[in-house]
């Protein structure tokens, strides 16, 4: 009787693991997190080249 090995075992393995980590995420509350974070990151950009902007000018006044 010959025994066959599969030569993606490693793969599959890794990929049935992540199918069961992630099958309970919650997709919902994801998307509003990440939604939540790209509208805070344009906040921080838009007050960070404000702040550069203003500090450019007062540098160029002086």
């Amino acid at each position: 009787m010959e025994i066959k090995t599969d030569s993606n075992g490693h793969f599959s393995s890794v990929l049935l693991t992540g199918t069961l980590l992630l099958a309970n995420l919650n997709v919902s509350g994801l998307l509003d997190y990440g939604l939540k974070a790209v509208i805070g990151g344009g906040i921080w950009l838009g007050f960070k080249l404000a702040a550069d902007y203003i500090d450019r000018k007062r540098k160029a006044d002086q």
